[in-house]
């Protein structure tokens, strides 16, 4: 099993598990990995059963509130390995009753093994998303059994997700995942005799050594004999006691007579040694067992779960009794999960004992009894205790009567003292006094419960002492915060300065016009109504003649027909962009009618000609298309002439009925039938065109102009948004990629900029592509006189900073536009905000960064637009922003109140002027729209015999009978036209005599019957219809259904990823032989997508390279992708290319991206700058390069417009928002009417998924964090507009003042705690200790220094974890170490100190808050909700003395409890999530702490990945990828943000100590310089 070992430690990625999951999909988990996650944990106690199962249903509750679907399989053979261990024998099949009988899930029990035909059978029916495995069983061949699982899963193609290390929060659950992929399936193929002879060996082997255990324990000769004693008892229980029916008695009754029966046999089998127990012994121990189980039964969960704590333990004779009693307690379960006749009732099978309790009963009868001790156990609880001896003693055949009392005949000891108990108590905790209305607003009561510092004590007083922090400096390049400073800058009289602004601003504009033309527009301020403008109707009357006439005369040069007949495709291509550029309808009327003549007389050349057998349908295609257009658009320009041709045209193509619509006279001059018929298409009129001119057919589109939009004419929808903006109101914008709500974003700047010179807006994209590609559609779109200093447009990211402050549309990413929020002395600027775009607010349920966009829609008081395509509970994200909006409509009406009296305002700032005043909204509208301008198609590719097979896939592929009949058709679930008709067709095939086969044929449809034009809107219709019929199909014959969509299934046929790489030129090829470029190429890393661009250049440079030496200045046409006349026809210059290429000379990639744009590729990834970046799209805009590979970089909202797209690699990342997102650029408005998506080594599972699958709800965050309050507080204190800090700091002020470190603290707030950490590392001077100089009065550090320094801060920033089976697999390393050493021993002291510290004041908290929880629900199992609670037991003088133990048990579970765990147990961060009340809603992600080790839920250590360290010591990203495992685009982008930590604590060491030559400030500069110098070569 080391393969296993080690795919499972390299080929994983440790990510957000159900990020795409839909409610239709579901995942398996394995029932034996549960049992082992959960038996694991070390919270739990053996014997506790209770708890066990409390453990196992807040796991599967957790999956289940966060929408998951899921079914549990349980194979009969791993059953095998528990036999030498009775009671997790016992447990195993309690769990599985109790998750049958007492849960609504699905359990499966009925497969053998992974290798049984049945398993194979449903995995390829159902193919789950993935498999929940444990890499690591509770012995070694239970780990060989769960090795071959994974590889087994693996080689189907289905992915598997490790218990180990498998994490949750809020809304999310975290594991490492691997994906099945093609080695897998070979390596299994190639080794599969082996696997199954190990296999079946193995469950052999368990089997039989298992039951020899197990039947020398129990004293049979086989496992039938004892199964049939179990039926003969069970029988004379009912017998004996008819009515009963409860678990817990059946249990208790049947395992007391049958061990008693089975030791005695057993004694008179073997001569009992002086080891072990005498029956008589064994009595006394069933007798105090079957008391613990009446306690079950009179004792309320709230009082067990004060047992007392006991630190002894079984005898090892008692010990093996009980292993045998729990074996007899194992064949009775296994007994009753076939039990027909007896109803059982199962409620209570998780409380079938308590081993805690039966040992406290034991430690009482033999320790404090025998001392003199003697309590009263109850009326009830005897009566009920009698009762149960007296039918155990009569099935066991004893000769006692059925004398229940005295418990304890025998002096013999059960119990053996171990360990004394270490009880852990919480200590007293003195926290710093602070005055805040906020907190005592919140908080309430629990603040008198808590301790404070006296004012004199030193720890306050030290406070006092330290620097008093005030936000001064940009976070990394250290520079002043100054609206003047970025003023001054702009406004520079230095030539080098004023040069490069300008060179950036001719660039900008150059960029943006490749993005939507020379569509420059200069704003004036308008402060006041302008007056209309009357213009001379005469004089426009003049313009319009002038312009048609120059139209006409374009048109007469253009010899249209000329162009057609030498190439048909590229002469109609010429004559769309003349009707596009044509404003004249008479001229374009004209141009149309000359088209028909031109493309039916093609037509009618072409089928005069016998020799054809195929003909080009392209030809009649655009006849038609003409003709929709003529009769939807120019009718009232057409003559009598014109409709003549036009009839002629439909009775040639055999469309007699159409004809007739126009002309219905039947007069001499009409042709004989049999003579045109060679011209017919050979199909019904609404059959063409639908098959053939699906994308063509019209849309529903307004011809109304819309005076405040120029270039186009909005739809209605959109004309929604615009009035949105006009009204000052804010809007949730749902609509597909490409649909055009971005339109509205640009009228709301423009907007702005009319109103004034100091209003601003803000536009919040994702990504720092998206924000470059904005800034330069803003700089092309709009021109400003403004006074001096000020600019239009400017833009902030993490890395790059231009004109942020003085501009009036600022761009930047969520990240920036909070440190502008938050800071203290930009509430000047923030105020003048106007409007902030929201820009893929579907970001908000991300897995990084998420809760930065829950702060911004908090806290912008401004009218705000949130767009997005995929957000698929738009309603609810709707309600929650109009909630906050009312909290801001309340906000300002208290400030309103309050105007009258004095505010704080930082002297010297200066007030707002000339902002036209506008009416405030706080209305939040809701904008749906769900219709895409454009079709798209699906194509899935396979390679065989040399070639590729491309084949479509209807939409229908990827459902189910099962899903349809269940959640229906995906909401985005769309047909092309020719799709319609396939699935039309594939249902007459399969049910000959279908009855509504005639009324649904599309001749005879009723939107299509006798209709010339066709529309999009009908076309929509009849695929309405199919639909439905289907879902009948489904209710009443569900067989047909299915065969129907098995039907529409491509077949391919599945290749290697090596091969499919290795061919991928060849696929390349192929589409563009298809004429399906451009093309984007999404990929998985950055690294595979430079090597792919590799290999599609070569492949292109093959041939005859002898011919090709004489020409090395020219790149031969076959061996280029480059589209060399699009450049020129385009932009209309030369040198474009030249301009183009002139931003990246200066790159260090220079060569490699020119070299490949010359040959018309490109690559696009996160670690190409953003001028190489731009450099490849602008070419590709302009059609110069044809094929582009990228990874996620393009996915959100970049403009790319292409007529295909393609997915070459599966990838965890690939799931349905992404999927959307990517394919969503192909076919963009305006450019294709007909989008292409291939799906190229993608299984085909997983395109089922991703076409099926809804994208994810968003969901609130958890966005408080101790850093945030942080800020909160420094913006409150330090804050130059006070009212503006209250109301952010919601409506209160915090009076108290930011120390030392908090600058630092909130600069690294997203790496929270490893930035308390490090703050807690600077105070205790453990930075001065290691940065000491090479030398005396030098200020350069050596070598070895900056490697300990790099290993300390890795440590705290750098944490990415490698799953525990690494330590198995014993790999080899090349370059890199790989395993992160642990901190330096003082620093490691510091951590711990810090840690326990933290852990102390969280235990106080978890104390507090646990008043807060709901005990009705803590009394009950998770996921069953099967009740505990009840009255307590208060006549039992025995109860109340066992029952003692209530000190310190108040914040922990009750559940919990019964394992002995106390309230001291919150002091460990990594037992919190199992042991705190479940109901407060704490997990321990929110604890502060940093663990210096991290554990899986098998106790293994889980080692950190040492990438930071390795790079700074060797540079290489290939060693990253080789060694460290991971990606090079990935380690890339991790290196990239541990760069910007080291900057962001260097500049905040030089603002916070006032000696510039401090050392440590000194090592952090040299650090930060080293480490991005390494990091700008790669």
């Amino acid at each position: 099993t080391s393969y296993s070992d080690h795919i499972v430690a390299y080929r994983n990625w440790y990510v957000s598990l159900l990020n795409d999951y839909v409610e239709s999909e579901f995942f398996l988990i394995d029932g034996d990995s549960l049992f082992i996650t959960c038996i694991s944990d070390q919270t739990l106690q053996p014997g506790q059963n209770l708890h066990f199962f409390y453990l196992v249903e807040r796991f599967l509750l957790d999956l289940t509130n966060k929408g998951a679907k899921y079914v549990i399989v349980f194979f009969k053979d791993a059953e095998y390995a528990y036999f030498r261990h009775p009671a997790l024998l016992s447990l195993r099949t309690a769990l599985i009753l109790h998750l049958q009988h007492n849960t609504d899930l699905v359990i499966y029990t009925e497969f053998s093994n992974f290798l049984e035909g049945k398993w194979q059978s449903f995995l390829q029916e159902s193919y789950p998303y993935f498999i929940i495995i444990s890499d690591d069983g509770l012995n070694k061949l239970q780990t060989v059994f769960l090795n071959l699982f994974i590889i087994h899963a693996l080689s189907k193609r289905i992915n598997v997700v490790l218990t180990s290390g498998q994490e949750s929060d809020v809304i999310r659950v975290y594991g490492y995942h691997i994906h099945g992929i093609y080695k897998h399936k070979k390596f299994f193929s190639e080794h599969k005799s082996v696997i199954h002879h190990v296999c079946q060996t193995l469950v052999k082997y368990l089997q039989e050594s298992s039951t020899a255990a197990l039947l020398s324990l129990s004293g049979y000769s086989s496992l039938k004999d004892m199964e049939k004693e179990v039926r003969e008892t069970l029988s004379q229980l009912r017998y004996l006691w008819p009515e009963v029916s409860d678990i817990r008695h059946i249990v208790c009754i049947v395992t007391c007579a049958l061990g008693l029966r089975m030791y005695s046999r057993l004694q008179k089998k073997h001569q009992a040694s002086s080891r072990e127990l005498t029956p008589e012994e064994a009595e006394d121990l069933i007798r105090m067992y079957c008391l613990s189980v009446v306690f079950l039964f009179h004792l309320p969960l709230s009082q067990r779960a004060g047992v007392r704590l006991i630190s002894n333990h079984w005898s090892k004779q008692a010990f093996t009794f009980i292993q045998m009693h729990k074996g007899c307690e194992f064949f009775l379960l296994k007994h009753l999960m076939t039990e027909k006749l007896w109803k059982v009732d199962f409620t209570h099978l998780p409380d079938l004992s308590d081993d805690l309790l039966w040992r406290n009963i034991a430690y009482y009868y033999e320790t404090e009894n025998d001392h003199g001790l003697t309590l009263d156990m109850g009326e009830r609880i005897q009566r009920e205790y009698e009762r149960l001896w007296s039918i155990i003693s009569k099935l066991a055949g004893k000769n006692d009567d059925g004398k229940s009392l005295p418990l304890r005949r025998t002096s013999t000891s059960f119990l053996e003292k171990r360990q004394e108990l270490v009880t852990e108590k919480i200590p007293n905790l003195g926290l710093i006094p602070m005055t805040s209305m906020v907190v005592d607003d919140f908080v309430g009561d629990i603040l008198s419960s808590l301790p404070f510092l006296k004012s004199d004590d030193s720890a306050v007083i030290s406070l006092i002492k330290q620097k008093e922090f005030d936000e001064l400096r940009h976070w990394h390049s250290g520079r002043l915060l100054s609206d003047d400073y970025d003023r001054t800058k702009s406004s520079s009289q230095d030539p080098w300065a004023l040069r490069s602004n300008q060179k950036l601003q001719y660039f900008l504009r150059f960029y943006g016009a490749s993005l939507e033309g020379n569509i420059s527009k200069t704003i004036v301020t308008q402060l006041d109504t302008p007056r209309k403008d009357y213009s001379d109707t005469k004089n426009r009357k003049k313009t319009h003649v002038r312009s048609e006439r120059k139209e006409q005369k374009q048109w007469d040069a253009l010899s249209i027909e000329r162009l057609i007949h030498e190439n048909f495709s590229s002469g109609i291509s010429k004559l769309e962009d003349f009707l596009k550029m044509c404003q004249s309808n008479s001229v374009k009327c004209t141009a149309e009618m000359a088209a028909l003549n031109i493309c039916f007389e093609v037509w009618t050349e072409q089928c005069k000609d016998q020799g054809k057998k195929v003909k080009d349908i392209n030809a009649a295609v655009e006849v038609m298309r003409r003709i929709h257009s003529l009769l939807e658009k120019y009718k009232d320009l057409l003559e009598k002439t014109d409709y003549q041709k036009i009839v002629r045209c439909l009775r040639y193509f055999g469309f007699d009925n159409l004809a007739c619509t126009l002309d219905s006279s039947q007069d001499g001059r009409k042709e004989k039938a049999a003579k045109i018929s060679k011209y017919a298409v050979g199909m019904g009129a609404a059959r063409f065109q639908l098959q053939y001119m699906g994308h063509y057919l019209l849309r529903e589109e307004r011809t109304d102009r819309d005076p405040r939009i120029q270039h186009f004419i909005p739809d209605t929808w959109q004309r929604d948004l615009l009035d949105i903006v006009d009204n000052n109101e804010s809007a949730v914008i749902v609509a597909p990629t490409s649909s055009g709500k971005t339109y509205a974003s640009y009228y709301c700047m423009e907007k702005i900029l009319k109103e004034s010179d100091e209003g601003v807006v803000v536009y919040v994209a994702p990504t720092k592509a998206l924000v470059n590609q904005v800034w330069a559609t803003v700089y092309n779109r709009f021109n400003k006189t403004l006074p001096d200093g000020m600019v239009v447009c400017g833009v902030f990211t993490r890395d790059y900073r231009h004109d942020a402050l003085n501009c009036q549309v600022l761009v930047t990413v969520p990240q920036c536009l909070e440190i502008l929020l938050l800071s203290p002395h930009r509430q000047h600027w923030a105020k003048k905000i106007r409007y902030v775009i929201f820009d893929e607010v579907h970001c908000l349920g991300g897995e990084i960064g998420a809760e930065v966009w829950e702060h911004l829609l908090v806290m912008i008081r401004c009218p705000f637009l949130a767009l997005s395509a995929t957000i698929s509970n738009p309603q609810h994200l709707t309600e929650w922003l109009q909630s906050v909006k009312r909290y801001w409509q309340h906000v300002e009406s208290v400030i309103e109140e309050s105007s009258g009296s004095s505010t704080t305002t930082k002297k010297g700032t200066k007030k707002t002027k000339n902002i036209k005043s506008v009416n405030k909204s706080y209305k939040v509208k809701l904008v749906l729209y769900g219709e895409r301008y454009n079709d798209l198609e699906k194509y899935v590719c396979s390679f065989d015999d040399d070639d590729f097979k491309i084949h479509h896939y209807h939409p229908c592929a990827a459902l189910t009978v099962d899903h349809i009949d269940k959640y229906g058709f995906p909401s985005d679930l769309a047909f092309s036209p020719r799709e319609s008709i396939l699935l039309y067709d594939t249902m007459v095939q399969v049910w000959e005599n279908w009855p509504r086969a005639d009324e649904l044929n599309p001749e005879k449809f009723t939107h299509f019957k006798n209709k010339i034009i066709i529309t999009k809107a009908d076309a929509k219709k009849y695929e309405e219809e199919l639909k439905e019929e289907l879902k009948n199909w489904i209710l009443h014959d569900i067989k047909k259904a299915n065969r129907v969509l098995k039907s529409l299934k491509p077949h391919t046929v599945d290749c290697s990823e090596k091969m499919m790489k290795d061919k991928f030129p060849c696929f390349v090829e192929k589409l563009r032989q298809m004429n399906k470029l451009p093309a984007l190429f999404f990929l998985r890393t950055k690294t595979t997508s430079i090597e792919t661009d590799k290999m599609v250049l070569n492949e292109a440079e093959r041939g005859n390279l002898l011919e090709k030496l004489g020409k090395m200045t020219e790149i031969p046409p076959d061996c280029t992708y480059a589209n060399s006349q699009a450049v020129d026809t385009e932009v209309r210059k030369k040198n474009t290319l030249q301009k183009v290429a002139d931003r990246v000379k200066f790159m260090k990639t220079n060569t490699s991206l020119k070299t490949l744009a010359l040959r018309g590729i490109g690559y696009h990834h996160a670690s190409v700058s953003y001028k190489g970046r731009q450099f490849v799209e602008m070419l590709f805009r302009m059609g110069f390069i044809q094929v582009v590979t990228a990874t996620g970089t393009l996915a959100l909202g970049i403009n790319m417009p292409c007529k295909s797209v393609v997915f070459t690699q599966n990838s965890v990342y690939l799931d349905a928002l992404n999927y959307r997102q990517m394919s969503g650029r192909a076919g963009r408005r305006g450019q294709d009417l007909l989008g292409n998506v291939f799906f190229y080594d993608i299984p085909l599972p997983k395109v089922e998924k991703l076409i099926k699958s809804n994208v994810p709800e968003l969901r609130g965050q958890f966005p408080l964090s101790i850093s945030l309050i942080l800020r909160l507080m420094l913006l409150a204190t330090k804050a130059d507009d006070k009212e503006d800090a209250k109301a952010k700091s919601s409506h209160r002020l915090l009076k108290c003042n930011t120390m030392g470190f908090a600058g630092l603290v909130s600069h690294l707030h997203y790496h929270e705690p490893s930035n308390i950490v490090l703050v807690s590392f600077l105070t205790k001077g453990l930075f001065h200790k290691l940065c000491q100089p090479a030398r005396k009065n030098s200020k350069t550090f050596s070598k070895e220094v900056m490697e300990q320094l790099v290993l300390v801060l890795a440590n705290l920033f750098g944490r990415k974890y490698i799953p525990a089976s690494i330590n198995k697999s014993k790999p080899k390393f090349y370059q890199s170490k790989v395993f992160l050493e642990g901190l330096p021993e003082d620093f490691a002291v510091a951590l711990h100190e810090f840690n326990s510290k933290i852990e102390e004041n969280f235990g106080h908290f978890l104390l507090i808050v646990s008043k807060m929880a709901d005990m009705k629900q803590e009394y009950q199992l998770p996921l069953s909700k099967i009740d505990f609670s009840g009255e307590e037991c208060s006549d039992s003088e025995l109860v109340s003395h066992i029952m003692s133990c209530n000190e310190g048990r108040r914040a922990v579970s009750p559940f919990a409890c019964l394992s002995g765990i106390m309230d001291s147990e919150l002091l460990h961060a990594e037992t919190v999530n199992s042991v705190i009340l479940r109901t407060v809603g704490i997990t321990a992600r929110n604890i502060p702490v940093l663990c210096s080790k991290k554990y899986d839920n098998r106790g293994r250590i889980m080692p950190l990945n040492a990438y930071a360290l390795d790079f700074y010591k060797h540079g290489s990203l290939k060693a990253m990828a080789q060694d460290n495992g991971i990606h090079e685009g990935e380690a890339y982008l991790l290196l990239k943000d541990f760069v910007l930590t080291i900057k962001a604590i260097s500049t905040s060491l030089k603002e916070l100590c006032d000696d510039e030559e401090d050392n440590v400030v000194l090592a952090f500069s040299q650090l930060d310089e080293s480490y991005s110098e390494k990091l700008q070569k790669v």
